[in-house]
């Protein structure tokens, strides 16, 4: 396996233009990701929101890719907005705050953002009530900064029926009367990252905003409500981000108070402390003295966390044949047709019965894995599929044919039949897979390369898709398309490939590309010889490829190389072809 490249060093505090911060009189505090972890019922509470993203209304607010902050903000929109899921990285990590998800899903709609977090708080309520301090010893660095005659407060968008009952068992109830004020996200008219919480916060303790009042979050919202509001901003950098993410979130070169950053940088409470004894505006070394001697005097180490780790086949060391001929699946690697594939899918399986299906479902010990052997047990049961397979969106209908009737190449025609009556009355709605696909494919041909289309889907409903797609059309883009009812066979078996290559009039070999999402991509690539590239769309991690391309005896066939997305699939042609960016 591949590991990822060393992170950069975040960058050290950075204070007012003249280097100084003016000494604080107030603290006010975040609560998740800075003073405590609530990460479980955070991300159990999320992962409920996002599949009713319909039913809130919600996916049409979504923000658009071109208007997304950052590269990040952009492909967690998509992959929300196809799959209603939080991306595997983002759970992996666990790092990211929900109200830094909401406002990067739904940019400037207040009115998306105010029904996303309601119905947060609803999901929320089935899982909270585990909490911990988010480093050790945090009552005690509360405990040293009350000591200095700072007073303490909370800010949070969290409700105050959560936060109140987390504050009544967080180490036995022992940091109740820690703070002079607390203000919940229930009390305010608009959540951070606008500043209300920060306003009331300040209007009961009778101050008013200042630099003389710090607010200590661990968000992009945190520094954002802090700026608004007119205090300082310390950004509480306990995930551990690196300087890159910090260029990204808070570009043109910005730390500082003149731009949208924060005005410090503390990686943990013993940062803080620093902060606290080191130059103010207003110096005084009795004052740095008394912070030396009210601090605690066990110093409590940062959390860390592990190296995140790229999956096997990637572009960077993987070794291609320099391609003459690309050729695409169509579903969830060019095009978003997820939900009439899946209302198809749901509509076929009832019928197992009735259509002599039910008795030749794969045996147990036929299936590939584990999970397999899970899916063809819940259909055998119920007659349809786990919704954690509709709630994950990431399995073709192909691929779950090859699940469910392994070898019996009769049982799979007769469920594609099936497939193509109900999806008759479904489809239509398609867009492509990602913003610049058209743009790929229109550069790819300006290199002189033949594009194509392998896809099982039948040609009925693919000439209208590809008449429709992205409202004009690509159907001048390929120089061949092969479908499910062009061949006898469909994919996994070669026969369409083969029809491809015979279309063009070029020799099977290495040189012809095929790019898909499904095991079934794969296999009908290496079974006709050519380079099999896994376009991993859906961002399953490495234990679930290596799950699904064991290369075992049974199951030998596995991708030359896989990319996660577009700009990764093509800068990875051009280096195949000696080409940079831009030439």
């Amino acid at each position: 396996m591949t590991p990822s490249r060393p992170r950069t060093e975040p960058p050290s505090a950075k204070k007012t233009p003249e280097g100084l911060l003016a000494r604080p009189e107030v603290l006010l505090f975040d609560w998740h990701g800075t003073l405590v972890d609530t990460l479980d019922a955070m991300y159990r509470a999320i992962e409920d929101v996002l599949p009713r993203l319909d039913e809130l209304g919600l996916v049409g607010h979504l923000t658009p890719e071109g208007k997304s902050r950052t590269a990040e903000d952009a492909k967690l929109v998509r992959y929300i907005r196809i799959f209603r899921r939080l991306h595997p990285r983002i759970l992996s990590e666990r790092r990211v705050s929900r109200t830094d998800i909401f406002d990067a899903i739904f940019g400037t709609d207040g009115d998306a953002i105010a029904a996303a977090h309601t119905a947060y708080d609803e999901s929320y309520r089935k899982y909270f009530g585990e909490v911990s301090p988010f480093q050790d010893g945090v009552f005690d660095y509360l405990t040293s900064l009350r000591a200095l005659g700072v007073r303490l407060g909370i800010a949070t968008n969290r409700s105050r029926e959560f936060l109140t009952a987390e504050l009544a068992t967080l180490e036995g109830g022992r940091w109740q009367g820690m703070f002079d004020t607390i203000v919940s996200g229930t009390e305010v008219a608009h959540r951070k990252p606008a500043p209300d919480l920060l306003h009331l916060a300040l209007e009961r303790l009778g101050v008013a905003p200042s630099a003389a009042v710090w607010y200590v979050g661990d968000g992009v919202s945190d520094v954002t409500a802090a700026r608004r509001a007119g205090v300082t901003s310390i950004f509480y950098n306990g995930a551990r981000w690196d300087g890159e993410w910090f260029e990204r979130m808070f570009p043109e070169g910005a730390y500082g108070p003149l731009v949208h950053g924060p005005d410090a940088i503390v990686d943990d409470f013993d940062g803080l402390l620093d902060l606290l004894g080191g130059s103010f505006i207003d110096a005084d070394d009795s004052f740095r003295a008394r912070v030396s001697a009210a601090r605690p005097l066990e110093r409590h180490p940062r959390r860390t966390f592990p190296p995140r780790i790229e999956p096997d086949w990637n572009p960077s060391v993987a070794d291609l044949t320099r391609p003459t001929l690309i050729l695409f699946d169509w579903h969830a690697t060019l095009v978003d047709t997820l939900d009439a594939m899946y209302r198809a899918v749901d509509d076929t399986l009832p019928e197992l019965d009735t259509l002599g299906l039910f008795a030749r479902l794969a045996r147990p010990e036929d299936s590939r894995s584990l999970e397999d052997r899970k899916l063809v047990e819940y259909v055998r049961n119920f007659q349809r599929l786990h919704p954690k397979i509709k709630t994950d969106r990431k399995i073709s209908r192909t691929d779950i044919f090859e699940v469910l009737f392994g070898t019996d190449e009769e049982a799979k025609l007769l469920a594609h039949a099936a497939f193509n009556r109900h999806y008759r009355t479904h489809f239509g709605d398609v867009q492509p897979f990602e913003p610049h696909v058209k743009d790929v494919l229109v550069a790819l041909r300006g290199l002189s390369l033949k594009v194509g289309v392998i896809t099982n889907r039948d040609r009925e409903f693919f000439v209208q898709e590809l008449a429709t797609v992205d409202g004009t059309g690509w159907a001048d883009l390929f120089d061949t398309t092969v479908c499910g009812d062009d061949t006898k066979r469909r994919k996994p078996h070669p026969d369409q490939v083969m029809l491809a290559a015979k279309n063009l009039g070029v020799e099977l070999g290495p040189d012809i590309w095929y790019v898909g999402d499904s095991t079934t991509d794969i296999i009908a690539s290496k079974a006709a010889g050519i380079t099999g590239v896994f376009f991993n769309g859906a961002q399953w991690d490495q234990p679930w490829l290596n799950t699904i391309f064991p290369g075992t005896e049974r199951h030998p066939h596995k991708p030359d190389v896989v990319v996660n997305d577009f700009s990764e699939f093509w800068a990875m042609t051009l280096a195949c072809l000696g080409r940079r960016p831009g030439e």
